[in-house]
């Protein structure tokens, strides 16, 4: 997947040491907080994509998907290196990843939940097309051992949710 000079694709073994030098950057640190054992290479749950710019290793975006036919609907997480920030990237990598998941994996729905007070993921967020919903209060610990709020967001393709819908 690719949009001008941001490509997403699978993640490989060599992409490791790269994104836990980006995820150690006290910019990404304070909201994504100290990297798990395995890390990046190792989830259960999320399927993540490097994030490339100019084809050098710039983020992660991860995707989760919940299949219940009752609740179906795919959540995303995103980090990019503050030295690629600013230009439009991540919103870039964003509207390539709803795309695969609109378009290739079917949701209708995809929700995203950045902390309240990170004010530049949440104007990309609503330029790719989310919608605030509402406060999480309490929601997150971060490294300081302090709860914070978190922002629900999500966007909604109405298209495909059919008669029913």
């Amino acid at each position: 997947m690719r949009e001008g000079p941001v490509a997403l694709r699978p993640m490989a073994a060599g992409d490791a040491e790269a994104l836990l030098a980006i995820h150690e950057r006290p910019e990404v640190r304070a909201w994504w907080g100290a990297p798990v054992a395995g890390f990046p290479l190792e989830d259960e749950e999320a399927t993540r994509l490097a994030v490339l710019v100019d084809d050098e290793i710039a983020g992660l975006i991860q995707f989760y998907e919940e299949d219940d036919p009752e609740f179906r609907h795919a959540s995303i997480d995103v980090f990019l290196d503050p030295g690629v920030t600013g230009r439009g990237h991540g919103t870039a990598a964003l509207r390539l990843l709803v795309r695969h998941l609109l378009e290739e994996r079917g949701h209708h729905r995809i929700t995203i939940d950045p902390a309240v007070d990170n004010h530049p993921a949440i104007r990309s967020y609503e330029k790719v097309g989310f919608r605030r919903v509402g406060t999480l209060e309490a929601a997150w610990r971060d490294e300081d051992g302090r709860w914070r709020d978190l922002l629900l967001m999500e966007l909604v393709d109405r298209g495909r949710l059919g008669a029913s819908g």
